[in-house]
């Protein structure tokens, strides 16, 4: 399924869509008139899958707000999440034009109530409307556009396979105060403003910093030391002009990914460069963290290196470990790779087993060559054997040909981390 933007062509599929909403007994709150309206001269997207159309979503801003004029998706289409991408993909378009939120009306016969609150909806009203904020300002967007920030999909929270104690520990500790304040504050509890994610390469620490901001539908500015080392004032001067900039969003998440880099420990004689762009860091966060409604997050493969000074009470709230998979979690990440075509056919089982001590991006590189192999032995094998897909026998092959990332020391370590300086 892929989502792009109206075309003329797409009205005769537009009309269908429309019939078929009639036929289930449900009258559109806009008249087809309309529809086709905004169609042209506003906003309109369009889910297919090859030539087919599967659904569309079209909208109209009005003063601050834009309204959702028809959404529709095929019956045998829908449960999929594609109502979900449609308005999405809508939001993205029409949030440029500095609206606040996002609404819809919705007849009382139409069973869509589900597909609206997964994506962030709320019912204002007995005549079910419904209504979503959109995140960002208008006055926030060209400082995000120069931050190289962006607004993240929805879905990726779900998206993340397996993992399960630690997406909890992060919902517990980070969302849900984060997300309703003054339930926090009810209780007690500060909203954290910093955290840092430690573990070894690859086990999705950035994933989870996405998802976090997934979660919460704040903007997610990534910052990149390399880069900030090109500012004329240097290296700690562009990390200051960043954090400056950063303070103009009402809401945001940074995440700084390798925090080592700046955050070394400092020492030696004489005192390197970047002792001085530790010590600019170290002055950031404490200023970051007056202001509410955002949160820094701070991910490092190898926290032993990180300046003692950095890590104290009262810098970061949390320092959580991203540890390796289990076997629950192997077996559900391996499931979003495993094609349908041939999931009763392959022994999962054996492939989770096989994959003990392996990251999430090892067993996506595994994965990935297990099904490009299975493609080319299709396609160019001897006898031209046709296969739906890939082997429980390919998975096995790709499997011993990828190394894993983190050695046994390297775990051994970790754990050892784990007892010095997590606190959750």
């Amino acid at each position: 399924m892929r989502l792009r933007d109206y075309q003329p062509a797409d009205m005769d599929a537009i009309l269908r869509l429309w019939d078929e909403v009639r036929e289930e007994g449900v009258e559109p709150v806009y008249a087809l008139a309309e529809v086709l309206a905004s169609c042209e001269k506003d906003h309109a997207v369009i889910a297919v899958r090859g030539e087919e159309v599967l659904g569309v979503a079209v909208a109209r801003a009005a003063h601050d707000q834009g309204w959702i004029v028809f959404l529709a998706v095929t019956a045998p289409a829908r449960g999929s999440g594609i109502a979900g991408s449609l308005l999405a993909a809508l939001e993205q378009r029409m949030a440029p034009q500095g609206l606040t939120r996002l609404s819809i009306l919705v007849p009382d016969q139409q069973q869509q109530f589900g597909a609206l609150t997964k994506a962030g909806f709320e019912n204002r009203a007995h005549l079910s409307y419904f209504e979503r904020e959109i995140p960002v300002k208008q006055r926030e967007l060209s400082v995000l556009r120069d931050l190289g920030g962006r607004i993240l999909p929805r879905d990726l929270w779900g998206s993340i396979a397996g993992m399960h104690a630690e997406k909890e520990l992060l919902e517990r500790r980070l969302v849900l105060p984060l997300a309703d304040p003054a339930l926090a504050e009810q209780f007690g509890v500060e909203p954290p403003r910093s955290i840092v994610l430690f573990g070894p390469p690859g086990t999705g620490k950035t994933t989870f910093a996405k998802a976090v901001a997934s979660r919460l539908q704040w903007p997610f500015v990534e910052v990149f030391p390399s880069r900030l080392a090109h500012s004329p004032q240097g290296l700690a001067g562009g990390l200051r002009e960043t954090f400056l900039n950063i303070a103009e969003l009402d809401h945001v998440i940074v995440f700084i990914d390798e925090v080592e880099e700046i955050a070394a420990q400092r020492g030696g004689e004489p005192p390197s460069a970047m002792q001085g762009v530790t010590n600019e860091l170290l002055k950031i966060i404490p200023a970051f963290r007056d202001a509410p409604g955002r949160l820094l997050i701070c991910a490092t493969n190898f926290i032993r290196s990180l300046d003692d000074a950095f890590l104290r009470h009262g810098r970061f709230d949390y320092v959580i470990p991203i540890g390796l998979p289990d076997a629950a979690a192997r077996e559900a990440i391996w499931s979003r790779y495993i094609p349908e075509s041939v999931q009763g056919a392959v022994d999962v089982a054996q492939i989770v087993a096989s994959t003990d001590g392996y990251s999430p991006a090892d067993i996506e590189f595994a994965a990935r060559s297990a099904a490009q192999a299975a493609l080319e032995q299709s396609v160019f094998g001897e006898g031209g054997a046709q296969k739906l897909g890939p082997s429980t026998e390919d998975y096995l092959d790709a499997i011993a040909k990828t190394r894993a990332t983190v050695s046994s020391v390297v775990s051994t370590q970790f754990e050892e981390d784990i007892e010095a300086l997590a606190r959750t």
